[in-house]
């Protein structure tokens, strides 16, 4: 391996939709969606990118969606996507420009294939532990695939040059214009041209940094894939495609962070009386006629047997200035989930799980109405300055902290290696 330090981003030649097929392909991503809303969305549309990204649409309905043959069929259903001319590889190595429009709101950013040296070096910062299954899964698909299909999602402070070169990008004819299903029109632009390439490459050594939005466990799969090919002897080229990942990056200036909130089994083996009464030691509490989405901090939703609550956190509880322990995901955590429901790591434990903000109130009571959970908990959004403060401070945060809209589209641009 060289000792120079490695460019944050590398053109490369990315393999792409015909420009005729980019709506029916390209897809939300494979996290956002159970398998039966998959299915739902992929039917009636044989190209669409969820038989691969979410194969075990195609099989079994009863088959588990880490089973060895899930990988298998997306494999199969990649390869014939590329045979058929579904998906085409572009020429040269590029850059693309991307942008999404969601409710008026423009977010443009930079795609490009990431350094994974720099992401160990730290230039590319994390701000979350990934949970071991599926960071296992995400590394399972990519090494079955070789290659990165669904990008991460990562974002850096404004950059004049950026934008700059972005601007002068977007005056040009577009490789693909599409309004998906959910209403987000979808923008893309080839950067081709090698002196444009080597401005964006530079501008984005300037900007210094880069910080992971959304995207850990496609990112960790990514290093875990790098340090395999090593062992097993693979080039150490600058051009090696392994090294890199697949990413869109954009400056904060365009980002939204929506609240990303807990549902939860069971009450621990407390009655629902005793359950409020425990709650009464660290926060105020208080019953409410509507669906409670906080609008400050330090302040939660509840959402138990039907019915609402306010809990706010009490004066002096939790009041500190570490970037951490201060945030509300960690205030819920550090003295709710974890004393009172036992849920010491949410990063494992099978009891709690995570509803994005896009699924809004309802989203919560309908898992809890179904019964398939005891009680929902709405968080008001963690800000894309405290993210950025607890990845400089070389701290993570509670898994789930921050949920990114609009979500970008899986199969839009793939980087194989």
């Amino acid at each position: 391996m060289s000792d120079k330090r490695p460019a944050l981003i590398f053109p490369f030649a990315g393999i792409r939709p015909r420009a005729d097929l980019a709506a029916q392909v390209s897809a939300l991503p494979y996290d956002v969606m159970n398998t039966e809303e998959a299915r739902e969305m992929a039917a009636g549309n044989a190209h669409s990118f969820l038989h691969v990204s979410k194969a075990q649409i195609d099989l079994d309905p009863g088959i588990d969606e880490f089973d060895p043959a899930v990988y298998e069929q997306a494999a199969t259903t990649y390869d014939t996507m590329v045979r058929d001319g579904t998906l085409q590889q572009d020429s040269a190595p590029s850059l693309y420009v991307y942008r999404l429009v969601m409710d008026g709101r423009e977010q443009v950013g930079v795609t490009a294939a990431v350094s994974v040296d720099a992401y160990m070096e730290d230039r590319v910062k994390k701000h979350e532990f990934t949970r071991p299954q599926k960071e296992k899964d995400r590394t399972d698909f990519a090494r079955r695939l070789s290659a990165h299909s669904g990008p991460v999602f990562l974002t850096y402070r404004y950059s004049k040059a950026v934008d700059s070169i972005v601007h002068d990008v977007m005056q040009e004819r577009p490789e693909n214009a599409f309004k998906a299903d959910d209403g987000v029109h979808h923008t893309l632009w080839r950067v081709a041209d090698p002196q444009r390439i080597d401005a964006l490459v530079t501008a984005f050594e300037e900007v210094g940094t880069l910080y992971v939005a959304d995207g850990h466990h496609r990112s960790a799969a990514a290093e875990n894939i790098c340090l395999e090919r090593r062992k097993q002897g693979d080039s150490e080229q600058e051009s090696t495609q392994f090294r890199r990942f697949l990413a869109v990056c954009f400056p904060d200036s365009h980002l939204k962070i929506l609240d990303y909130n807990r549902v939860v089994t069971d009450l621990n083996g407390l009655t629902e009386e005793a359950f409020l009464k425990a709650l009464e030691g660290a926060f105020e509490v208080h019953a409410v006629d509507t669906p409670f989405s906080p609008r400050r901090p330090r302040c939660f939703g509840m959402y138990l047997t039907g019915r609402w609550y306010r809990l706010t956190l009490k004066e002096g509880v939790g009041e500190q200035e570490n970037p951490v322990a201060s945030l509300d995901v960690s205030l819920l955590s550090d003295h709710l989930l974890s004393p009172i429901l036992g849920i010491t790591d949410p990063r494992r434990d099978a009891r709690i799980d995570f509803v994005g903000g896009i699924r809004g109130m309802e989203g919560l009571m309908a898992r809890v109405d179904s019964g398939e959970m005891s009680v929902a908990f709405s968080l008001h959004p963690t800000t894309l300055e405290a993210l950025m403060r607890v990845a400089d401070a070389g701290e993570v945060m509670p898994p789930k902290s921050t949920w990114f809209e609009p979500k970008l589209r899986d199969g839009l641009v793939i980087q194989g290696f």
